[in-house]
């Protein structure tokens, strides 16, 4: 997929971006804060099937999961929108990342630096596919533990993906969290 359009000058250009990350690491949140329309939900109530299965050691609030997507959309400007789909978090939901993943741009891939591990499996899937991606800190609490620079070294991820800090609550967080990878996708489609 194509960043520039064939069409007249003037139309609007779209582009698809995944939101990805861990169980509840904040990616329903982010594409909700950031949507410009009524987000699509696709949250069930967590059953006692998930007991024992996801942790929420630190979402113990949390009684509602993903199990298809969430959808948003927003305008960048006046000429690029950005369609939004937020992936599940939970690895038995893994099997539909294939599908939402295709005809990407790039991915945020939300990370919970108190559980850090749980993004080795997007950070592996978005690495092995070649999507491009960069990394968000979603802020709980509102501060961040760890530097960027930490992460990147516990991740052993390459100094060409940025690694940005966020809080998925705030609309201008998510937003420059989304121009970060469109200008970090355009970088990756130029070399």
């Amino acid at each position: 997929m194509a960043f520039a359009s064939s069409e007249p000058r003037g139309a609007t250009t779209s582009a698809k971006i995944v939101v990805a990350g861990g169980f509840g690491v904040g990616k329903t949140t982010f594409v909700g804060a950031v949507s410009e329309i009524n987000p699509l939900r696709t949250e069930a109530v967590m059953t006692s099937a998930s007991a024992g299965i996801d942790d929420l050691t630190h979402t113990g609030d949390k009684t509602t999961t993903t199990v298809a997507m969430d959808f948003g959309r927003i305008t960048l400007d006046q000429d690029l929108i950005l369609y939004l789909f937020g992936t599940p978090g939970q690895d038995r939901f893994w099997f539909m990342w294939d599908d939402l993943v295709r005809g990407a741009i790039g991915a945020v891939v939300l990370v919970d630096t108190r559980r850090l591990a749980d993004c080795f499996p997007a950070v592996d899937y978005f690495e092995n596919s070649g999507l491009p991606f960069v990394v968000a800190l979603n802020g709980f609490d509102g501060h961040q533990p760890y530097a960027p620079e930490e992460v990147r070294e516990a991740l052993q991820i390459g100094p060409d993906t940025p690694i940005i800090t966020t809080d998925a609550r705030h609309r201008s967080d998510a937003k420059s969290a989304l121009i970060t990878l469109v200008e970090h996708a355009l970088m990756a489609r130029l070399k």
